[in-house]
């Protein structure tokens, strides 16, 4: 079943106020990723906050471009990555280590991303594309929830106060993720002082249970009137969200076909064939040896 408002990102803005804020909300799009592969409930958590990180900062890109949320450590998880591709298009992958995860996760509380990825970066970087180039920052890994780890590289790398709220649950078997993030919108001379509409914008979020982003019967625009009908909140027309993999028979055969020849070689197995697996949605794809450029 297809809820209303799922799989979208959307611009809301406090009139009144210096604030502006983005709010996604995830269904399918979320089980799609979280279940190409079979990852451990606190894994796919990890990178369910990821993919809706990535959408809550990709969505507010006002280019043609690509978003890459990463984050490595020395931690059972070694390293995590979402793209976000300025059309809605997502997709992502985590590496673990299955034995350590499961040492963790002993317990009650669910090990959060200080706890699985250990000491290592968060790091954000903007793709403009082969003329433009890209931008990156970074920050420690901080906290159990991804979104303290973007509030610290936002306060740290663009001087920008920002609150973030995540939320992945798993409904009838089905995993869904959502997020809410407000920044202060920058103080000059006609807005004076902009610390008390932080404030209170600040503390109104504080109040937001990570259930009430992924719960299937509240609304968008239910929400966001729970948490600023008193301020007025206008969300603007949302933008829809896809699960989509950029890889492709021609992209492996090129990138086969970019390795030597005697690496080439040993990649052909006893079939005569060259299997690839990508890494983010789980296909294969074979290539014979004529189409990589080499002989069996």
């Amino acid at each position: 079943m297809t809820f209303p408002h799922d799989d979208m990102t959307a611009q809301f803005l406090l009139p009144d106020r210096p604030v502006v804020g983005r709010l996604v909300r995830l269904g399918d799009v979320a089980d799609e990723i979280l279940s190409r592969h079979a990852y451990p409930e606190p894994v796919a958590n990890l990178l369910g906050e990821a993919i809706a990180l990535a959408a809550l900062v990709g969505g507010s890109l006002k280019f043609d471009g690509r978003l890459i949320v990463q984050a490595q450590g020395d931690g059972p998880v070694s390293y995590l990555v979402v793209d976000y591709d300025t059309d809605g298009s997502l997709r992502g992958y985590c590496k673990f280590d299955p034995d350590r995860v499961a040492e963790v996760s002993q317990g009650f509380v669910r090990p959060g991303a200080e706890t699985l990825l250990g000491q290592g970066a968060f790091v954000m970087t903007v793709d403009r594309g082969e003329d433009m180039g890209r931008t990156q920052g970074a920050a420690p890994i901080k906290g159990e929830t991804l979104a303290l780890c973007a509030e610290t590289y936002f306060n740290q790398s663009e001087q920008l106060p920002t609150r973030v709220v995540l939320g992945v649950q798993r409904i009838d078997g089905k995993w869904r993720a959502g997020g809410l993030m407000i920044q202060l919108i920058a103080p000059d001379d006609l807005r004076g002082s902009t610390e008390d509409a932080w404030d209170h914008a600040r503390a109104i979020v504080n109040t937001l249970a990570e259930d009430e982003l992924t719960d299937p019967r509240l609304s968008a625009e239910a929400l966001m009137f729970r948490l600023f009908h008193e301020d007025g909140v206008r969300l603007l027309p949302g933008k829809p969200l896809v699960a989509q993999c950029r890889c492709s028979q021609e992209r492996v055969e090129g990138m086969i076909r970019s390795f030597d020849p005697e690496a080439v070689a040993d990649m052909i197995e006893p079939d005569g064939q060259i299997h690839v697996t990508c890494e983010f949605c789980s296909r294969t794809y074979q290539v014979s040896p004529e189409e990589a450029g080499a002989s069996a």
